[in-house]
Formats: structure tokens, sequence, C-alpha cells
């Protein structure tokens, strides 16, 4: 059955906000999060046009308590069938830089673990109490293996992958669907601040067609694009520092988030 009442993360821009317009519908009420008042009014207008009814949470992912009150607030009122944690942030390094900033790895952290936490963890008791829901992780093909331009983006996403692996056979045999979404590169603007090499880039439209079929076939790991997965699988079965010195060789400029914990 298509999900009618769904939370989304981020849902101001990018895969949240495509996400938020793919499942917009009469019937369907969508839970959006974001912080950015005025792109998620914008986005909340363009899905009531397509019949969706919106709930908005002007919420930081990282601020456990409000986003404790505020989930738990509306799934009383309306049980989730779907959560999608998708909030997120990069930073990373330049071309000459040894080490990340370690305000900007904390953030980073705060936002793209902590935030998945305490987006999931206020539903995860209801949902096993009604046997039913589903969980969806916005992940990264940076999880698979880390990128020497982006340490603490590819720990914050490997973390995350682990995470939902662990929920999935834990729940799943108590009825709530635990599914991974492993992305690639998706032009948002996140993606846009990164200068380099981004192959097989998708737009963020096509990423959230790509998810919503992944979760409607209620597929444990949903992956895109499929070369760049494969080439990331197979560079864990050749000797580590020779990958290394291959990923290496792509000058690759990830700026420095402003992002920092409150």
């Amino acid at each position: 059955m298509a999900p009618r009442s769904i939370l989304v993360t981020g849902a101001s821009s990018g895969i949240g906000r495509a996400l938020a317009l793919a499942y917009a519908a009469p019937d369907v009420t969508l839970a959006l999060i974001g912080r950015n008042e005025e792109r998620l009014d914008a986005v909340a207008a363009a899905a009531r046009e397509r019949g969706a009814e919106i709930r908005l949470g002007r919420l930081d992912v990282r601020d456990q308590e409000a986003m404790a009150r505020w989930i738990s607030a509306q799934d009383a009122e309306n049980p989730f069938d779907l959560v999608i944690a998708n909030a997120g942030i990069t930073t990373g390094l330049g071309p000459q830089d040894a080490a990340e900033d370690p305000g900007a790895v904390r953030a980073i952290l705060g936002t793209n673990l902590l935030g998945v936490l305490n987006t999931v963890e206020p539903v995860i008791a209801p949902m096993c109490a009604r046997k039913k829901g589903q969980l969806a992780f916005v992940g990264s093909i940076a999880g698979l293996r880390g990128l020497p331009y982006a340490p603490a983006y590819s720990a914050a996403k490997a973390a995350v992958h682990a995470y939902t692996e662990s929920l999935r056979g834990r729940l799943e045999p108590r009825g709530v669907r635990v599914s991974l979404i492993v992305a690639g590169f998706v032009k948002t603007p996140l993606n846009d601040s990164i200068d380099g090499l981004k192959p097989f880039e998708l737009s963020d439209v096509e990423a959230a067609r790509l998810i919503k079929r992944g979760l409607d076939r209620d597929k444990a790991v949903i992956v895109f694009p499929w070369p760049l997965y494969f080439a990331a699988r197979l560079a864990r079965t050749f000797p580590v520092r020779l990958i290394d010195r291959i990923m290496g060789r792509f000058e690759v400029n990830v700026p420095a988030t402003r992002e920092r914990i409150p």
C-alpha cells in the first residue's frame, strides 16, 4: 500500500525537496522538516498545488528535544507510514589541506549522524507497536570507501550505513521495513559547492524517482548510479594503498562548511 503519511527531513532543497514533490498527491500528508523558512514554504506551496496536506517543522535536526516533541506529536495525530532521514550537509578539504577544521567535523557529525538518530528514534517504538511502517536512510557511496577529500562526511555516512543495517535486522521481524539509499553525485546545492569530477551525476528529480521506486518495492538497499557503486565496491578488493594513491590523483576541492554546533 502506498504511504499516506510521510516525514521528510532536509525538505527545503535538493533531494528532500524533490522527494516531497514526488510524493505530493491528494490524500497524502507530508510532514516536512527544514531550517530555511522561505525555501520550506515554497516547497509546501508546490506540494499543496499537487493536492497534499502539509505539516511544516522549522527545525534543526540536531536539536534532539525539539525533534522528538514535534515528530512524536505528528505521529500521534497522523501515524507515519514512511520516514525519510535525508537532511545533510557536506564539508571537506582543498588540494593543499591536510586536515579538516575540527568545528566543521563536529557540525557534519551533528547533522549527518546525530540528526539521523534524532529523526528516527521518536518513531521506532510507535511503528513497532503498530507492526508497520518504513524507515529510509539517505546514505552515500562515500560511506562505502572513505574519500581522501571528505573524511568526516565519509565517516558519518559509513556510520549511517552500519546503523541502518543493524536496525533492519532488528526491526523488520517486528513489521517495520528499513531501507538504505546509497546515492552517488546528485545535482543539489550541497554538491554544487564541490569543485571536481562528479561522474554519473543525476538531477535531484531523477534521484527522487529512483528512491521512490525503490521504496515502493520495499528494497533493502537502493543504489544509484550502479557503475559508481560497483567501482566503490570493487575498490575494496584491491590493496588499500594502491587505491589511496589512485584516489589521491584526483584534484577535488570541497569547501569547509560554515555550520557549527550551536
